[in-house]
């Protein structure tokens, strides 16, 4: 399994009380809301929200593998995979403080499309390159 250290971006998250369900335990949609989080970190690192393109969610799954309690500060891990012409796919993993092992790992197939139509577009260049400037923190070759 990847490690914490294998991702260039690392994104901290206190749990919140609310964060949990009836079951005493956080509920599974706060997963994607963490992750969600430390993509647009990575993508605030990129600068992509600045570009003439927007970022669309196609496709991500979480496999839970411990459950999450409050209080407990999660570090999510997140790289891109691979870079595709007009799409990235990126994983995550959320690793809790308190258990000291990983809670879950995702995975996410984000596309660009223009602003204008809508429509499915190239990846900028420039990101394209920022990408692989990230990823390169942790020895990574995409």
């Amino acid at each position: 399994m990847i490690e914490l250290n294998d991702y260039p971006l690392v994104y901290e998250q206190n749990v919140a009380w609310g964060d949990m369900d009836a079951f005493g335990h956080v509920n599974n949609v706060q997963y994607y809301r963490y992750i969600e989080s430390a993509r647009i970190c990575y993508f605030d690192e990129l600068g992509i929200l600045d570009q003439d393109v927007l970022t669309v969610v196609a496709s991500s799954q979480c496999k839970y593998l411990n459950p999450i309690f409050y209080p407990d500060h999660l570090k999510i891990g997140v790289r891109v995979e691979e870079l595709r012409n007009s799409a990235v796919r990126m994983s995550y993993l959320i690793w809790s403080t308190q258990l000291q092992k990983a809670a879950a790992i995702g995975e996410a197939v984000i596309v660009c499309v223009d602003k204008v139509n809508m429509q499915k577009t190239a990846m900028p260049e420039i990101i394209r390159e920022k990408i692989k400037q990230i990823e390169m923190r942790v020895q990574h070759k995409i």
